[in-house]
């Protein structure tokens, strides 16, 4: 992952762990389940966005030097893997 990337996926990860530690608070307070809810369905879209950017990364950039490297079976195996937990 290039320094680029990384800084984005590791600020996109601090603000899940920010709001998560909010949602929590806000559980132990006994906050009103839909606004709960509405605060889990934002981290749910910030962790697929978190997702989009590494795969997107990936694709770019170790999938293409695995397959020029004569590594195909394996770069596409594990994108099985990942389309497999994708969709679970």
């Amino acid at each position: 992952m290039d320094d680029t990337s990384r800084r984005d996926v590791l600020r996109r990860l601090a603000y899940v762990e920010g709001h998560l530690a909010g949602v929590r608070k806000m559980v132990e307070q006994d906050q009103y389940c839909v606004d709960i809810l509405k605060q889990t369905f934002a981290i749910r879209r910030a962790i697929e966005k978190l997702e989009a950017k590494m795969l997107d990364g990936h694709l770019h950039s170790c999938v293409v030097e695995g397959i020029e490297g004569g590594e195909s079976e394996r770069v596409i195996g594990e994108l099985l893997d990942l389309y497999t937990l994708n969709r679970r």
